[in-house]
């Protein structure tokens, strides 16, 4: 009839626009990934003979100087030696502001000189750098399927032989019964094409990979669907204090001087840390000294401090211990929770202490408010620190619990408690740096966050936050509870409609038309739900 023609014709063209829908949504979510190679750099500059020849970056061995333009991308991670430059990192923290470097500061393969010259050490071969193992991370995330993907597949043992069978029987009926063989052989035919379970198989895949390209837009990368579904079901978010919540860099808060001035006492203290490398010694360093000064017999009292002759001056600058062994008649300080207290004694003689502490990140207090907001139920604060200290920063962050004094290998014990105390729900561990990757190893989902510089917490984590602003955490939770519940959707609507449509084909109340909107129509529109999990922005 000339009705069938038509519905041939119309199947042939949905299945074509079925197939347009998926190939755009596809070309959606590899543009996002896509963002992340174009950090794959091409070339790097290499000074020979006062001429800068490019040169493949595999070939450059560790040390070696390059030199990185304007405009040009930075090849592997490296230390500048010279020249000042802003520099793009947006491809790979997802900030959108040009970071400022100079002599001295790290910079890592993958960002983009904006303007100046840049003279670059390397510290690493080009596959070990930041961008390659970014884009080795991206290109394995596919691998790793979800356990909706995996129900796919064993819905589909079952389901197909089910529709094939159902439709087998359906002919049976139509050579029983002879009169109206061709009635029965259409609606066995309508049944089969209803059946076609490409929605699921196509959307749910779909779905994730949205969801992993939109992160990725976002500066979070997820190394597979399998994380990004553990993600959605997380409701304990336990986190590392130094370098998660805090800087991770002593700044100095206070200064209590006797009979001397604040200047002073710091100008005095800078001078003596000037040669030493403790991270305590890095915040008084900040401190402007005079280089007219004459230091001499520095001496480094490990576990004490250091002593140093300033200007024909003994000073001391350590702990109380230093204090006390001395003879300096020193005195408590009402604010030693605030911080670390350093004490300064000339020629023997107390003259009073200086306290550096770990700030604050700006957005720590935000990103716990994110977090209970988001239906986190508990947030747990993991530390090196003296119960004092950590008490007074969990307190200060709203954070619900905390332990203190713990080593790493104590981190990794604490996290098995939690986890092996709960009855449901997931456990996810926020750490940067080496001694976070047992804990983020152990965790059920590792979020390494601002860890593109340490290759330890990257292999180590599930998920990589690709900055150091904690407010991500929460946004990396809510894009994988907004993929599953698309996910979910999906699953619910696809079979949902195939199992009416099918119960209507084979009684014929449902033609090919309704079949045709079962199979591609179904899919055209779960394709099109599944887009959604790019859309990252303002979750």
């Amino acid at each position: 009839e000339d009705g069938d023609y038509t519905e041939a014709i119309a199947v042939m063209l949905f299945y074509q626009v079925g197939e347009w829908f998926q190939s755009y949504a596809v070309g959606k979510s590899r543009q996002n990934i896509g963002a992340l190679m174009d950090i794959r750099p091409d070339y790097a500059n290499v000074e020979l003979d006062g001429e800068l020849v490019k040169t493949d970056p595999d070939e450059i061995a560790v040390g070696t100087e390059i030199v990185v333009q304007t405009g040009e991308k930075i090849p592997i991670d490296g230390v500048v030696v010279s020249g000042t430059a802003n520099i793009d990192t947006s491809a790979l923290t997802g900030e959108s502001l040009p970071r400022p470097v100079e002599a001295g500061n790290e910079v890592l393969s993958g960002a983009i000189n904006i303007d100046g010259v840049l003279r670059i050490k390397t510290t690493k071969e080009f596959g070990e750098s930041t961008a390659a193992k970014i884009l080795d991370l991206a290109e394995n995330a596919a691998a790793n399927k979800a356990k909706s993907e995996d129900f796919i597949a064993k819905f589909a043992r079952v389901y197909t032989p089910a529709v094939v069978g159902s439709a087998a029987a359906l002919v049976a009926l139509a050579v029983a019964s002879e009169p109206m063989w061709g009635t029965w052989l259409y609606r066995a035919l309508t049944f089969l094409v209803i059946s076609c379970p490409c929605a699921l198989v196509v959307s749910i895949p779909m779905s994730f990979f949205a969801g992993i390209g939109g992160a990725s837009s976002a500066g979070i990368l997820v190394k597979g669907a399998n994380y990004l579904e553990t993600l959605a079901d997380v409701d304990t978010v336990v986190l590392d204090k130094t370098g998660t919540l805090t800087k991770g860099t002593f700044d100095i808060t206070s200064v209590h001087a006797d009979h001397i001035t604040a200047d002073d006492i710091l100008h005095l203290a800078s001078h003596a840390e000037h040669y030493s490398a403790h991270p305590i010694a890095a915040a008084l360093k900040k401190f402007p000294h005079n280089d007219d000064c004459r230091v001499e017999n520095i001496e480094d009292l490990a576990g004490f401090g250091v002593h140093a002759v300033i200007n024909g001056k003994s000073v001391y600058v350590g702990n109380e211990k230093l204090m006390a062994k001395i003879g300096a008649n020193w005195r408590e300080c009402h604010r030693a929770a605030d911080g670390v207290v350093i004490h300064v004694a000339i020629d023997g003689e107390y003259k009073g202490h200086i306290i550096v502490a770990d700030t604050l990140k700006d957005h720590s207090a935000a990103a716990i408010a994110a977090l209970k907001k988001a239906g986190i139920k508990e947030t747990v604060m993991l530390t090196g620190d003296t119960e004092q200290a950590a008490a007074k920063i969990a307190a200060a962050l709203n954070i619900d619990c905390h332990f203190a004094e713990l080593l790493p290998a104590d981190k990794v014990a604490k996290i098995e408690e939690i986890i092996a105390g709960k009855t449901r729900g997931k456990t996810a561990f926020v750490g940067d740096g080496i001694n976070d990757a047992p804990v983020l190893a152990r965790a059920d989902v590792g979020i390494a966050m601002g860890a593109l510089g340490s290759d330890a917490a990257i292999e180590a984590a599930d998920v990589v936050l690709m900055d150091d602003d904690p407010l991500k955490i929460a946004k990396a939770i809510k894009i994988a509870r907004k993929t599953l519940r698309i996910v979910k959707e999906n699953i619910y609507f696809a079979i949902g409609v195939k199992l009416a449509c099918l119960a209507l084909g084979a009684v014929g109340l449902a033609g090919m038309w309704a079949a045709i909107f079962a199979d591609v129509g179904v899919m055209v529109l779960a394709v099109l739900n599944a887009m959604r999990a790019m859309a990252v922005k303002n979750i």
